[in-house]
């Protein structure tokens, strides 16, 4: 199976499904709701799984900050925050893999 097929597989990943069915134990993003992709395990702790660019999309909805300051406070107080062994991870879905081929 080459790159290009393993992209389109992921790439119609249902999230609304993966949504539908939270991992006991996932620590959840308050306010990014909308950005979770799915569920994920590390060792034996589940974790979800956000869209960094879904994210950050998120943070500059209200019109407050612009791409900067979303990413900068994003990546400050949201993706660099621990809160233990179940701590969300953020997958960084802003470049389209198939264009840097």
């Amino acid at each position: 199976m080459g790159q290009g097929e393993e992209m389109s597989h992921i790439t119609a990943y249902n999230t609304q499904a993966a949504r539908s069915e939270e991992a006991d134990g996932a620590l959840l993003a308050d306010g990014f709701e909308d950005a979770l992709i799915g569920y994920g395990y590390q060792f034996n702790y589940p974790i979800a799984v956000y869209s960094r660019k879904g994210c950050i999309d998120i943070l500059m909805n209200d019109g407050i900050m612009d791409y900067d300051e979303a990413t900068e406070y994003f990546d400050f107080n949201v993706a660099g925050a621990y809160v233990g062994e179940s701590t969300p991870v953020f997958l960084d879905d802003e470049y389209d893999l198939n264009e840097l081929e």
